[in-house]
């Protein structure tokens, strides 16, 4: 369930707003048994964060997470995340679409990662939302939650369709959304837009969105 990995440790990581993120960073990856293993632990810990809306919405979905069965719980997160484009959990899609700029966008944060001392995860993209929530919580607020505010309106609209869906994965990405700054009205009426008209499409070999990246954009 760790997605990446640091070679040094850094002394002044703060466990408080780290925390959040890293449940974010959990709660958002497919609920195999290791993760099921820990939920008891997961409800701890939100329990343990300070009190704000971002854990009030934390702790609503860990009830239902709890009490969730193993195998419709797999379904709805696969129906959820892997077959519905608008939920999908693969950042740079929002911003550049089917384009060339995507492969370089992937890249980039590959380098982001590495410049931080951390170790880009093998067989997962770096714009894989749980991967860019568990690099917030180890790299902090400054350089490690750039790419959240960079990506703010792909996040909306996230969290958007989970809304208009009735997922209860749409808490996950409230209490994320809450920990970010919000957005203006020029940015809602993009975020608007881009719900209807999707984002850029130009078809370089790039799949809408997932692993299916070719290898030579996905992986140094």
């Amino acid at each position: 369930m760790k997605l990446l990995t640091r070679r040094t440790p850094r002394a002044e990581d703060a466990p408080g707003r780290a925390t959040l993120f890293r449940l974010v960073s959990l709660l958002l990856q497919y609920p195999d048994a290791g993760l099921l293993a820990a939920r008891p632990g997961l409800g701890r810990a939100a329990a343990a964060l300070p009190a704000s809306p971002a854990r009030d919405a934390l702790e609503r979905f860990l009830r239902w997470f709890a009490d969730a069965e193993p195998m419709p719980l797999a379904r709805a997160y696969v129906e959820t995340f892997d077959l519905r484009r608008r939920s999908s959990l693969y950042l740079t899609y929002y911003l550049h679409g089917d384009t060339r700029r995507r492969g370089m966008a992937l890249l980039t944060l590959k380098q982001r990662y590495r410049v931080a001392g951390l170790t880009p995860p093998d067989g997962e993209l770096p714009d894989f939302l749980p991967v860019v929530c568990e690099f917030a919580a180890l790299a902090g607020p400054a350089a490690g939650e750039a790419p959240l505010r960079q990506h703010r309106k792909g996040l909306e609209l996230i969290r958007t369709a989970l809304h208009d869906s009735g997922s209860p994965y749409a808490l996950v990405l409230d209490a994320l959304c809450a920990e970010l700054p919000g957005l203006s009205a020029a940015e809602q009426a993009a975020v608007a837009d881009l719900a209807l008209a999707g984002p850029p499409a130009e078809e370089v070999g790039l799949a809408p969105f997932g692993p299916a990246v070719n290898e030579m954009e996905a992986r140094p």
